[in-house]
């Protein structure tokens, strides 16, 4: 699965791990993810992510 980066902090969201703090489950796709989460690090919202390289 692909990982996203948060251009403006540079978190890397991995699927494989997923964000489980904030309720998303270990091999979770980035699409799938609620549209109301934001970046656990900066708090800005999914629109900032691209795909990492």
């Amino acid at each position: 699965m692909q990982k996203y980066v948060c251009e403006p902090c540079g978190y890397v969201y991995d699927p494989a791990e997923g964000d489980p703090d904030n309720g998303v489950e270990p091999g979770t796709a980035f699409e799938d993810i609620p549209e109301d989460w934001v970046c656990p690090v900066c708090g800005l919202d999914k629109s900032v992510f691209v795909p990492e390289e």
